[in-house]
């Protein structure tokens, strides 16, 4: 457990209102009772992709820096589990034919901001985004295969983005947690760092929102 006024400690407490109105936004209470719509999932798949190209590089880059490399480490990268998730339920134009959101463009641009004047505060978003993928996410990945793969329920086709590697999710959690828990940084800093994860949380529930509304609106067309 996190010692009190810990980042860690500060982290989950100051973001859980948020992250509770995050999983209410836009898109996400249809896709949590199992109602999943493939197209709009798609859409969701390819504003992540975008997200994790910037994040996972920039983490890469700036790994030399202690609270940076605590939390970045072999078993989290995204990008080629997204990359696969997208073509087969999608096809090969996914790139092409599927437009990132407004709000996804600018949680892009934010983490290309970090990436270049303030790199520790991708802390925030590797905290809001990996434990995520690696604690709800592993709930979600019953239900995107539940909802797209019925009659085989134990396919990973389409749900790879939630899978991880060997040691899985539960130890690379736990590993994630633990190397949290050694971040040292002063006060102002880790305000700063838990402004951030507020601010990403936001971003997230404004991109579950857009995907809502262009769904309702027919703005989808499977290609």
């Amino acid at each position: 457990m996190s010692a009190p006024g810990s980042l860690a400690a500060r982290l989950r407490s100051e973001t859980k209102s948020l992250h509770s109105e995050v999983e209410r936004a836009g898109m996400m209470p249809q896709m949590l009772s199992g109602r999943l719509d493939r197209l709009t999932y798609c859409h969701l798949l390819r504003n992540f992709h975008a997200i994790y190209q910037v994040l996972e590089a920039a983490l890469n880059r700036h790994r030399g820096l202690a609270p940076v490399a605590a939390v970045w480490f072999a078993g989290l990268a995204r990008m080629p589990a997204l990359e696969r998730d997208l073509l087969d339920l999608y096809g090969d134009r996914w790139l092409q034919e599927l437009p990132v959101a407004e709000a996804g463009e600018r949680y892009v641009r934010r983490l290309a901001e970090l990436d270049q004047r303030d790199p520790l505060l991708l802390v925030a978003h590797a905290y809001v985004r990996y434990l995520g993928d690696l604690s709800g996410g592993q709930i979600l990945r019953k239900i995107v295969v539940g909802a797209l793969n019925p009659a085989a329920p134990d396919s990973a086709t389409g749900a790879r983005f939630y899978l991880f590697p060997a040691p899985g999710a539960v130890a690379l959690a736990q590993q994630f947690r633990a190397g949290l828990g050694a971040i040292v940084v002063d006060g102002d800093e880790a305000s700063r760092i838990v402004a951030e994860a507020q601010s990403a949380f936001r971003l997230h529930g404004e991109l579950f929102e857009q995907l809502a509304e262009a769904n309702l609106a027919g703005n989808h067309t499977l290609g």
